[in-house]
Parts: C-alpha cells; sequence; structure tokens
C-alpha cells in the first residue's frame, strides 16, 4: 500500500484529503507544517507527499527545497490558493511535480495523485528486462543481441510502461495522463502515432508486441518461447 504524507496546516482540509486518499487505498499521515513533515520523514517511509504553501515555521516551497536538497526524491503534489503563473512558476521551480489550485477537486487529486505515483514507480525501477531485450530508463536506451540504441523519450516512456504490466489494457487517456501529463494539450491521437511507430521499430522482435484492445486501448504481451 502506498503511504502519502499531506502537509497542510488547515486541520479540516487535511482530514477531508485524509478521508478521501483511504476511501481511494492509500495509507495517509499528516503533517501541520514543513518542519513537522520533515521530522515525519525521518521515521516514516513515504512514496508520495501532497504539500500546501502557505504554512507556519516553514511554507511549502521551503519545504520542498528542503527535501531536493536532501537528495528525496519524492514525488510531491503542491496545493495553493495562489493562482499566478509566478507562483505555479515559485512552485515547479523549488522542485514540485505537479500543482492543484484551490478550491481543490478531490476527484481530480485522486487521478493526479495515481499518475504521479506511476511515473515515479517507472523512474525508480530504471530497468526492465523482457525476454532478450533490455530498457535502461537512464539514457532510454534500448538493448537487444548486444546492440544498444536511443528512443526518442516518449517512445521509450510509453515502451517501458506497457511492457512494466504485460497484458494490462491501458485507455489511451491513461497513457497520456501518465506519459504525457494530465495538463497536456496534445492529443489522444499522438498516442497511436507513438503506438505505431514503436510497432514499426519492434516489428520483428520475438520478445513481446503490443495489441491493439478494439474500442480501449493498448496492453503489451509477451511472446511464448517454443
Amino acid at each position: 500500500m502506498f503511504k502519502i504524507l499531506i502537509v497542510e496546516d488547515d486541520v479540516e482540509l487535511g482530514q477531508l484529503f485524509r478521508r478521501v486518499l483511504e476511501k481511494n487505498g492509500y495509507a495517509v499521515i499528516n503533517a501541520c507544517d514543513g518542519v513537522d513533515a520533515m521530522n515525519k520523514l525521518e521515521t516514516e517511509y513515504i512514496d508520495l507527499i501532497i504539500s500546501d504553501v502557505m504554512m507556519p515555521n516553514m511554507d511549502g516551497y521551503e519545504f520542498v527545497r528542503e527535501l531536493r536538497d536532501a537528495k528525496l526524491d519524492i514525488p510531491v503534489l503542491m496545493i495553493t490558493a495562489k493562482d499566478r503563473f509566478q507562483d505555479m512558476q515559485a512552485g515547479f521551480g523549488a522542485g514540485t511535480d505537479d500543482y492543484m489550485v484551490k478550491p481543490v477537486n478531490v476527484n481530480e487529486m485522486v487521478l493526479r495523485v495515481g499518475a504521479l505515483l506511476r511515473r515515479s514507480k517507472m523512474i525508480s525501477e530504471k530497468k526492465l528486462t523482457v525476454g532478450g531485450t533490455v530498457l535502461e530508463y537512464d539514457s532510454l536506451s534500448v538493448i537487444k543481441g548486444g546492440k544498444s540504441y536511443v528512443l526518442p523519450q516518449k517512445e521509450f516512456m510509453l515502451l517501458y510502461k506497457l511492457l512494466s504490466y504485460p497484458n494490462h489494457i491501458y485507455t489511451r487517456q491513461q497513457l497520456m495522463d501518465d506519459i504525457w501529463g494530465l495538463d497536456t494539450e496534445t492529443e489522444s491521437r499522438t498516442v497511436d502515432v507513438h503506438i505505431n511507430r514503436l510497432r514499426d521499430r519492434f516489428r520483428d522482435s520475438d520478445d513481446f508486441e503490443i495489441v491493439t484492445v478494439r474500442g480501449i486501448g493498448y496492453k503489451a504481451v509477451k511472446k511464448v518461447e517454443v
């Protein structure tokens, strides 16, 4: 079970987030400000952080900078009442991974949490082996038969995601959310274009194939060795 740390000085709001997240299967810990959160991180393993900006003792920007300075790459979803571009820029500049403006739609928050966790899992695993094919995340490289070549970033991430969960069917929208981000203005047909490119690249692969599930989306299937 993923564990989420909510850093929010508004007790009622923090409890609301907690109830919603627990209802969706997450374990939740609350902290009242950045200092309290840093103390909890010393004793708890946390998969994702939801942090307010305006808090006493240590605000959200300073808290995220402290995290990144400490080399902690935990994904952070920052939530704030400030909706100016400069405020959003400050949040991303501090090292946050995603940003929501109050009042928060809790259903959207759950979607963003799920997308951040899936993306984080992809990054943390770093390397994936499927039969004789090896995908190395850091270099965006695919190694097969002693040969290595680099894929464009989106193609690599799409292939990495599909192969991480063989036989799992992903809708186009799920793939868009996870690879291009929830706020992308890119059209969903972009997924089809990237899938077709991957099929062209790996049409002779004896390790896997990408299958279209009509009316739904795509899945990767490992080929059975005979």
